[in-house]
């Protein structure tokens, strides 16, 4: 992977290495993040180590791609993902984290999600990527919508959280 080719305004992204073990360890046993990325259990170390272990293979192989997201003083600041990855119909989903409040509404999330657009149909050869958003999530909506993404559909009561069910958002952005 060239990393040149992965920095644009004030990010660049990254592979995961082994020394991310205690940072997705952190961001994906955080609870408050669960119900945006659909998570019910925590993940053990063991389970991250494998995941970190396995993320060298090919998007190709793994249908996958999991980067951190790192700020102007490289320190890893969030993860960015295509997920579904659907080389004959030529799309992913895409999914992002930028962890801790400070780090939000600085612009990381918008450079990385614009970088891997540009990844995405530039070096994979992507025509279109998709995120599924959470009906009260209105942060997300704005930062996809701001992206180039566009309202393609509502799933209807498509989420359960403890406080009942919500719409979920497919977004989906012709690249």
């Amino acid at each position: 992977m060239n990393i040149a080719a992965l920095t644009f305004g004030k990010i660049n992204l990254r592979p995961l290495e082994p020394e991310d073990l205690d940072l997705l360890y952190k961001w994906e046993n955080d609870s408050t993040v669960w119900q945006i990325s659909n998570t019910l259990t925590p993940f053990s170390r063991f389970i991250l180590k494998q995941y970190i272990a396995e993320s060298h293979r090919d998007i190709y192989e793994s249908k996958q791609l999991r980067l951190i997201i790192q700020n102007e003083k490289s320190e890893a600041v969030g993860a960015i993902d295509l997920f579904d990855f659907d080389p004959f119909h030529q799309r992913a989903g895409i999914g992002i984290l930028i962890h801790a409040n400070e780090n939000r509404q600085q612009g990381y999330a918008s450079d990385a999600i614009m970088l891997l657009c540009r990844y995405a149909k530039d070096t994979l050869g992507l025509h279109q990527l998709f995120a599924n958003i959470g009906a009260n999530n209105p942060a997300s909506v704005g930062l996809f919508e701001k992206c180039g993404f566009q309202l393609s559909g509502t799933k209807k009561d498509w989420l359960k959280l403890p406080s009942g069910r919500i719409d979920e958002y497919l977004y989906q952005r012709i690249l």
